[in-house]
C-alpha cells in the first residue's frame, strides 16, 4: 500500500533530502491559466458572475450570495451540544494562545529626544475562507476568526461554498460556527470566485485588505494572481504529515496518524521517517488493518500509495532529523525515546508535535495551536496562521531639534553617497539661517 524509500548510506553533502521526500505534483502556475478568467468575471460583473459560476462549479443556482443572519441563527440553535462543547474549549484554547503571543508596541530611546516605535496596528478588514470539498473544516472558522478578533480586526467576511443539501447555503456546522463566534458578515461563495469577490469587491461585500484559509489548487491559484491586490497568507498545497520514530514507537499510533492526514484528500502525503526495519514492517501490517476499517478507504488508499507518502529509510536519528529537516513538513510527528531534544533540533516545520500523546488531531482542534500551517516545503520560510498575520507594523518616529542636529551631517554625507542630494538638503534647510519675513 506503502512505498519504502531507502535513504541508509547517503548524506546531506551528497543527497538532496529535500528531493528525496517527493511531494503530490500541485501545479499552482498552470491552475492560475484556468482561474484568471473567474477573477476577470467576478472584477467586471461581480455577483452576477458569481451566481453563474456557483450554478456551474458547485451546482448550486442561487439568487444571492449572502447567508441571512436567520440562517446564522437558526444552525447555532440546531448545533447538537457536545459539537457545541468541543467548538467552544476550542475557541477557549485557541483564543489563550493567540492572546499570549500577541504583540505590543516597542519604543527604542535613541537619544535625548530621539525615539522610534514599533506600533502594532491591526489590519483593517480580513477575508477568511473555509473550503467545504470532501470535508466541510468547521475547526477552520474558528482557526481563522479567532486569532484575527484577537488582533483587533473590526471587520471580518467569511466566505465559504454553497451546498446543494443545505438549501445553497455553506454547510450547518460552519454556520453554526460563524453564529458562536459572533461573525455576521458571511457569503456562500467557493472556490477562486470568493477570493476573487474579497480581492476586488463584489455587490455588498466591500474588497478587504488581507485574505486568509487554507482552499484547493483553485484557491491558492487565485491567491496567487490577487498577491498584491490583497494581502494573503499562503498559498496552500494538499495537506501533509511527517513522522519522526524510532524502535520505542507504537506501530497502531503511528499508523493511525498517517492515515489521519491521508483521510483529507487522496492527495495528501503520509510520511514516515525511521531507522527501524521492524516499525516500519510493523506500521505496514497495522495500516493494512485499520485502512480497511475506516470510513474512507477508498480516499485513504489512494492518499497512501501515492507518490507523495512513503517509509523513509534512514541509518538513525541524526540523519533522521536532518531528513525530515529538509522535507520541512505542514506537521511533524515526533515518536522516539528522546522526543522532546529532537524536536528541539527541528527547525523547519509548520507545527511539531512531540511525542505519542500530542497527535496531529490534537492540533487539528483543541491543542490550543492553529492548523492553517505551511505546505510544500514552505516550512522553511513561512509560519502558520496566528494573531501577528493579522497585525502590521508601523514605525512612528519622533525627533526633537536637538536630536536631529546629532545626526545631521550623517544624513547628509550618506546623502551624497547615494548621490541624492536633495535628501540632505530637507535635512540642512532646517538648519540654515532664515530671513526675517
Amino acid at each position: 500500500m506503502i512505498r519504502r524509500i531507502d535513504l541508509r548510506g547517503a548524506d546531506a553533502a551528497s543527497v538532496d533530502y529535500r528531493a528525496s521526500v517527493p511531494r503530490a505534483e500541485f501545479d499552482v502556475e498552470a491552475a492560475t491559466h484556468q482561474v484568471q478568467p473567474i477573477i476577470d468575471a467576478v472584477r467586471t460583473r461581480g455577483v452576477e458572475a458569481i451566481l453563474e459560476l456557483s450554478a456551474r462549479f458547485d451546482g448550486v443556482e442561487s439568487h444571492d450570495v449572502v447567508v441571512p443572519p436567520a440562517a446564522l441563527t437558526a444552525a447555532l440553535e440546531g448545533l447538537d451540544a457536545a459539537v457545541r462543547a468541543a467548538l467552544e474549549e476550542s475557541v477557549r484554547r485557541l483564543r489563550a494562545t493567540c492572546e499570549a503571543e500577541l504583540e505590543h508596541d516597542v519604543t527604542s530611546r535613541l537619544a535625548d529626544g530621539a525615539t522610534v516605535t514599533h506600533r502594532k496596528v491591526p489590519v483593517d478588514r480580513v477575508g477568511l475562507y473555509v473550503p467545504g470539498g470532501l470535508a466541510p473544516l468547521v475547526s477552520s472558522v474558528v482557526m481563522n476568526v479567532v486569532p484575527a478578533q484577537v488582533a483587533g480586526v473590526r471587520s471580518i467576511a467569511l466566505a465559504s461554498p454553497p451546498q446543494r443539501t443545505n438549501g445553497g447555503l455553506p454547510e450547518p456546522t460552519i454556520l453554526a460556527a460563524c453564529a458562536l463566534l459572533g461573525v455576521e458578515e458571511v457569503y456562500a461563495v467557493g472556490g477562486a470566485q470568493a477570493i476573487a469577490m474579497f480581492a476586488h469587491g463584489a455587490g455588498p461585500c466591500a474588497r478587504v485588505d488581507l485574505v486568509t484559509g487554507p482552499g484547493n489548487i483553485y484557491v491558492a491559484a487565485a491567491k496567487r494572481l490577487l498577491r498584491g491586490v490583497v494581502g494573503i497568507d499562503s498559498e496552500a498545497g494538499p495537506t501533509e504529515i511527517a513522522i519522526l520514530a524510532d524502535d520505542s514507537a507504537e506501530p497502531a499510533f503511528v499508523a493511525a496518524d498517517l492515515i489521519s492526514q491521508a483521510e483529507h484528500d487522496p492527495m495528501a502525503a503520509s510520511v514516515l521517517v525511521t531507522d527501524s526495519l521492524e516499525l516500519a514492517d510493523a506500521v505496514e501490517t497495522a495500516l493494512e488493518k485499520q485502512v480497511f476499517e475506516t470510513r474512507h478507504t477508498e480516499r485513504i488508499r489512494t492518499a497512501l500509495s501515492g507518490r507523495q507518502s512513503g517509509i523513509v529509510l534512514v541509518d538513525d536519528m541524526e540523519q533522521g532529523v536532518a531528513v525530515v529537516d529538509a522535507y520541512a513538513a505542514e506537521h511533524l510527528e515526533i515518536h522516539t525515546r528522546d522526543a522532546a531534544a529532537h524536536a528541539a533540533r527541528v527547525r523547519n516545520a509548520g507545527a511539531i508535535f512531540v511525542g505519542p500523546w500530542a497527535p496531529v488531531s490534537l492540533g487539528d482542534y483543541c491543542a490550543g495551536s492553529n492548523h492553517v500551517l505551511p505546505t510544500a516545503g514552505c516550512a522553511c520560510h513561512s509560519s502558520g496562521l496566528s494573531v501577528r498575520a493579522f497585525t502590521k507594523s508601523v514605525h512612528v518616529v519622533d525627533y526633537s531639534r536637538a536630536a536631529l542636529a546629532e545626526v545631521a551631517d550623517h544624513v547628509v554625507t550618506l546623502a551624497e553617497a547615494e548621490d541624492l542630494p536633495g535628501h540632505g538638503q530637507a535635512v540642512s534647510a532646517r538648519f540654515a539661517e532664515r530671513s526675517p519675513r
